[in-house]
């Protein structure tokens, strides 16, 4: 059992916090009976004076239980006035027990001789008052911290889900319209082939979570999917070039998080060019990053502040989002002009690997 499972068990934590706080007691005053000489039998005394303001304080939390939700002034008149009448209570037993057992059965002449000295045990329940208050402070911040937490992770996850999902509509409606214009000009056979490759990505992004990470090879066989698709219209004009490292191969990645970039690349870059042109995928690890870049020779566009003049889609801005819900500020995404043409996407996030199965 790890200490946050024991604090959420309010029930255990008490008692363990009781006992401990008593025990404790103890202890101390041992150690003053022996600065001050004490006989050994006033080890019993202290003895039954802590286990008498154990069993005695014990109310009290049922007490403070009933009141929690009290007005301020409500909740201070309890207090104080449940911790004066136990204090009290409390000096009376620890009088009777010094007498009966240190002092051989002595009793006072006067009854009020009893309540001497009764406000030191009144100040002790007090401090006992004030630390059960605080425990329980402490537990509600924590509860409240911990719901905060939950609300947050799961808007997080339902915004992924969103960004992720938004992607699939528009790649299908783009697969789609490219079918249907296969299915125009008659090639039937390029629409069967990419409606059983569609059928195969599909598949796999419905049976993949789009909260978690994959590693960076499952992302490529992915991709290589799609590609797959895009062939079928482009034939010879489309090429790829992938070079990946083996180690950035074992690098977790939000699925399908190059896609639409590819994606892009296709219909702004290689749709474009007559003779077809190339996309170069690359990643790798460095200084524990996990570098990626997408590239193409296309005519490529403008591009101001790091940002596509008149661009359109959804793509860019959603794969932005995602990394920005994932990873915060621990992240960048650079788009820049490729040597001699085209455009080049540069990824760059924590690198973390992959646990074999």
């Amino acid at each position: 059992m790890n200490w946050q499972s024991l604090v959420d068990n309010r029930q255990r934590f008490f008692w363990l916090l009781q006992i401990a706080g008593w025990i404790g007691y103890a202890l101390v005053n041992y150690i003053g009976s022996k600065v001050f000489e004490m006989r050994d039998i006033y080890v019993f005394v202290i003895l039954l004076n802590a286990y008498a303001g154990c069993l005695m304080t014990v109310p009290l939390r049922y007490i403070y239980r009933t009141v929690w939700n009290a007005s301020p002034w409500v909740l201070m008149v309890v207090v104080f006035g449940a911790s004066y009448v136990t204090g009290t209570l409390w000096a009376v037993v620890q009088k009777f027990n010094l007498w009966e057992i240190y002092r051989h059965g002595y009793r006072p002449e006067e009854w009020f001789y009893y309540l001497q000295q009764g406000l030191d045990s009144v100040y002790i329940i007090l401090c006992w008052s004030g630390l059960y208050f605080g425990v329980k402070y402490y537990q509600l911040l924590q509860g409240e911290r911990q719901k905060a937490l939950k609300a947050t992770t799961m808007a997080h996850e339902a915004q992924l889900k969103m960004l992720r999902y938004q992607l699939n509509p528009h790649f299908l409606f783009n697969t789609l319209n490219a079918i249907s214009t296969l299915i125009l000009v008659k090639e039937n056979k390029d629409a069967n082939l990419m409606v059983s490759k569609l059928s195969d990505f599909l598949r796999y992004t419905l049976n993949t979570d789009p909260i978690k990470k994959v590693p960076l090879e499952q992302e490529l066989h992915a991709l290589m999917l799609y590609l797959e698709i895009e062939r079928v219209r482009f034939d010879e004009r489309l090429k790829v070039n992938v070079e990946v490292s083996e180690q950035a191969k074992e690098a977790l990645v939000p699925s399908l998080i190059l896609q639409p970039i590819i994606e892009n690349a296709i219909k702004y870059a290689i749709a474009h060019l007559s003779h077809g042109g190339v996309i170069d995928i690359k990643a790798q690890v460095f200084a524990n990053e996990l570098l990626l870049e997408v590239g193409d020779n296309g005519p490529g566009t403008e591009i101001k502040n790091g940002q596509l003049v008149n661009a359109q889609g959804v793509g860019v801005a959603n794969t932005k989002d995602r990394l920005k819900t994932l990873y915060e500020n621990n992240y960048s995404f650079v788009l820049s002009h490729n040597t001699p043409s085209g455009l080049k996407v540069n990824l760059r996030v924590p690198f973390e690997k992959a646990v074999k199965k």
